[in-house]
């Protein structure tokens, strides 16, 4: 454990939620996050006694906001509304998702606004501490009023119903809490709704998703480099000067990781006197499309990280005689950049097939289909067929989920942002580029192939031999699936960026820049 993090105190960052969620920091409630907890817990438990009728508190919910509820029911409320709500379907999302969902309904809860019993939050940051998980359902949140189904299957743990994963076992959370010796908790007034009223998990597939999207923007450059390098492309569209007079952030990013990465190239060099005028869009525009990208990402990362330090629970409590019923639960400050963010990422994969087609047409002294023996052997024919359709999936995916609202609660909540699948559809998408990225990764390596005995720079030849590692040059057909799947492994298990970075950090070469991190 190499820090620690103040819940409801210390600014949340993405990476560090996600140190958190894989045990690097220790995320704790310190003695001034514990008095604001308490201090609005003891601000509901006015509100119960005083009979004064507030939303969820002592009220029914949704439709049934006029219906009163008895001081002696309140709390039988709260645990009524964990089972009732939890109504999703589908397959269990990740545990590393879920695990979010907790970390950030901790740090939301903290702040102090929310009427939760500091032994309540204890207990949440035990399954956290000891990566206990609870299984929730992929589907079944609208995103609005919170993930109130998913949330609810995130909490039912505490009150000793659901399912948790331990140790990569599901388990009944009831057997769980009876070995480790705990019992169920008994939740007081407003803390069941406390627990599902929030955007956690949305927000949780966000963290990720930025994450995730960070890495495929990288690797994107440098797969991008090495296609530039097998194509023999120009370098001049990266020049730094030509982005000073259009200066999108993303734009000017990736002109100078690609400047960066072909500076000095032998391969580059040796056609800086040839006959081309220009290349492609595919190539010469990958700081214009590319960098559109890492600006939808870096709207995302923005967004992200407002939502993780927000309260996003309804009502909010400033104390007992100043509640305020509004709407912070609402998903569409996240739907909306979230479905951006899906088709930014589905872009990453267009411009890849693109260059992987043009690598496969015989062009600029490469081979057709980069085999020699053309004909015989199909060679690299069949694996752009992938890409077009991975593309083609991905556009089916773009379709906004923010664009559309059912109205649920008998009209009550009469507009929703459907955040929570937007959120799941950019991970789809994700998913895709992967596989994207692994096959242009097999025909950039396999064009640089024919370009020897020049080399190219430091970080591209690293990243070539860390191929070759793993796929050997094609000589003739074979079952081009399983190289495919080792690139996607060599990507997804970040042993691709690792390489290009320790390449970097050797020879000296800048790579990366601030404002285009997750701390």
């Amino acid at each position: 454990m190499n820090s620690v993090f103040n819940y409801g105190i210390d600014h949340l960052s993405i990476g560090i939620c996600l140190d958190i969620a894989a045990g690097k920091t220790k995320g704790i409630i310190n003695a001034d996050a514990d008095n604001a907890i308490r201090a609005s817990w003891r601000e509901v438990e006015k509100i119960v006694h005083a009979q004064k009728p507030v939303y969820g508190i002592n009220t029914g919910f949704g439709p049934l906001c006029d219906t009163r509820i008895s001081e002696a029911d309140t709390s039988l409320l709260q645990s009524n509304i964990l089972k009732s709500h939890s109504v999703g379907v589908g397959s269990a999302i990740p545990q590393e998702i879920a695990k979010l969902m907790l970390i950030t309904k901790v740090h939301a809860l903290a702040q102090g606004y929310s009427g939760i019993a500091p032994d309540t939050l204890q207990r949440v940051i035990w399954y956290i501490d000891h990566d206990i998980i609870p299984i929730v359902p992929e589907k079944g949140s609208v995103g609005a009023s919170g993930d109130l189904a998913p949330l609810s299957h995130l909490f039912l743990p505490l009150i000793g119903l659901g399912y948790v994963y331990e140790d990569g076992t599901k388990l009944p959370a009831g057997d769980v809490l009876k070995k480790h010796n705990l019992q169920p908790l008994v939740l007081g007034p407003k803390e069941g709704l406390a627990l599902i009223n929030g955007t956690q998990f949305i927000l949780a597939f966000a963290i990720k998703a930025v994450q995730r999207l960070d890495e495929a923007l990288n690797r994107a450059d440098l797969i991008g480099a090495m296609s530039v390098e097998g194509l023999m492309g120009s370098a001049r569209p990266f020049d730094a000067r030509i982005h000073a007079l259009r200066p999108f952030k993303g734009t000017k990013h990736v002109a100078d990781r690609l400047f960066t990465l072909l500076n000095g190239s032998e391969i580059n060099s040796s056609h800086i006197n040839c006959d081309r005028v220009q290349d492609p869009y595919s190539l010469r525009c990958m700081p214009q499309v590319h960098g559109a990208s890492r600006n939808a990402w870096l709207h995302l990362k923005e967004l992200t990280e407002i939502e993780l330090n927000s309260v996003t629970d309804n009502p909010v409590i400033f104390n007992a005689d100043d509640t305020i019923s509004g709407g912070n639960f609402h998903g569409q400050p996240l739907a909306l950049p979230l479905d951006y963010a899906t088709v930014a990422a589905a872009e990453l994969g267009n411009i890849a097939d693109r260059r992987c087609y043009l690598m496969s047409e015989g062009r600029y002294g490469l081979p057709k289909l980069l085999t020699l023996d053309a004909g015989l052997n199909s060679g690299l024919m069949i694996p752009q067929y992938t890409t077009a359709a991975l593309v083609t999936e991905n556009k089916t995916l773009c379709f906004p989920a923010s664009a559309d609202s059912v109205p649920t609660s008998l009209g009550q909540e009469d507009h929703v942002s459907m955040g929570s699948i937007s959120g799941r559809k950019l991970h789809q998408v994700i998913d895709n580029i992967e596989y994207i990225q692994a096959i242009e990764l097999l025909y950039a390596s396999q064009a640089m192939d024919f370009r020897r005995p020049l080399q190219s720079t430091p970080v591209i030849e690293a990243l070539h031999e860390k191929v070759r590692q793993q796929v050997p040059h094609i000589q003739d057909d074979r079952i081009f699936s399983d190289d495919i799947n080792s690139l996607h492994q060599l990507i997804t298990d970040g042993s691709f960026l690792a390489t290009a970075n320790d390449a970097a950090i050797k020879n000296n070469i800048n790579l990366s820049h601030d404002e285009f991190g997750i701390y």
